[in-house]
């Protein structure tokens, strides 16, 4: 007979259930250990600021609060390795206030120290800052901290979302060892930019200058500082960087980075009905069948697809291509295909929209 004082209504959990929860309440109690151990050693809540982006009636508002020492003073383009960037201490569920003009609005980060809130503005196309000062007793006296964001021109029916590993930086991800030293050991001034890319994103800026550049990718938020560093290095567009947490979440031990595409994506469409736009990416992953499957369910949101080919050493590395005419058949968009930024400049010229 249940006892009713410890019976909670909740349906008995599945196996995996168990397990994703067991993981959820482990990664839950490292933090928590790590943040009452860093504190003890002084360090203080920390804003990382990302570029947000958002219409002339909302912006999302995009960053991290992390446990750090002396990270005031820290020269925001000085040389770290990535493991580096994995080492901060995130704090979960602490106030933020973020000032968006003249109006200010009270946040909380989630499970990962993550701020990513859409809020109300009255803002002008173009670029802007929004503060954010984080709600610490500890430190009451706690610097606002600018963060960029992007405002969307209504008028603007063009845009651009980009993934970042093997098509505007070589890492070679799939192959776990290698995405390891590329993540964690490689300094990222030895990051290798892929050639001829950065030509072909100006190109599409100079053909479309009002047009947003969205960097969509499966990597944690742990490394957006060094990817942005990374994108300003080699003369890439400035744009807001979409990635994710590598954590558990309620359904899965390990997030999925095909998911989050898909869902980022998605919510591009709901954001932003009118714009088309063009999805680059490259045949080593699954950007075909991310990028195909988005093309068919939003094809008014899809102005072409440009995949680069990875090269023969690059696809040996990277287990392969992925190249499949089925997406191609079942999307009424033009594709098109090239080793590098010339070829995508060619090809998207003798298309008409460059």
């Amino acid at each position: 007979m249940t006892d009713p004082a410890t019976d909670t209504g909740e349906q008995p959990t599945t196996p995996v259930e168990q397990v994703i929860g067991r993981a959820m309440r482990i990664a839950d109690a490292v933090r928590e250990f790590r943040e009452q151990r860093a504190r003890r050693h002084g360090l203080l809540p920390t804003i990382i600021p990302y570029v947000g982006y958002g219409s002339t009636a909302w912006v999302r508002v995009l960053g991290r609060v992390l446990l750090t020492r002396n990270s005031r003073s820290r020269h925001p383009d000085e040389s770290v390795r990535g493991w580096r960037s994995f080492t901060g201490v995130p704090v979960d569920d602490i106030g933020v206030t973020v000032t968006v003009g003249d109006r200010r609005h009270q946040v909380r980060t989630d499970r990962g120290g993550v701020i990513d809130v859409t809020l109300e503005a009255a803002l002008e196309p173009g670029w802007h800052t929004v503060t954010l000062v984080v709600d610490d007793p500890h430190d009451p006296d706690a610097p606002g901290i600018d963060a960029p964001v992007f405002v969307l021109d209504p008028a603007v029916p063009f845009g651009v979302v980009s993934d970042i590993d093997d098509t505007v930086m070589v890492t070679a991800l799939p192959r776990p060892l290698l995405a390891a030293w590329n993540t964690f050991v490689l300094d990222e001034h030895a990051r290798t930019p892929t050639p001829g890319m950065a030509v072909f994103y100006d190109r599409v800026r100079r053909s479309h200058p009002e047009a947003p550049v969205i960097y969509l990718s499966t990597g944690a938020w742990n490394a957006a500082p060094t990817l942005r560093r990374f994108l300003s290095r080699n003369l890439y567009p400035p744009g807001p960087l979409l990635l994710t947490d590598w954590g558990p979440t309620p359904d899965r031990i390990f997030r999925s980075g095909r998911a989050h595409k898909v869902a980022q994506l998605n919510r591009l469409a709901r954001e932003f009905p009118d714009v088309r736009w063009l999805l680059i990416g490259d045949d080593g992953q699954h950007d075909e069948e991310t990028y195909g499957r988005f093309a068919r369910e939003h094809r008014d949101n899809v102005a072409a697809v440009c995949i680069r080919q990875l090269s023969p050493s690059e696809a040996v590395l990277a287990g392969g291509r992925s190249r499949s005419t089925e997406w191609e058949a079942e999307t009424d968009v033009d594709w098109h295909y090239a080793p590098d930024g010339r070829g995508m400049v060619t090809a998207l010229q003798d298309a008409g929209l460059l």
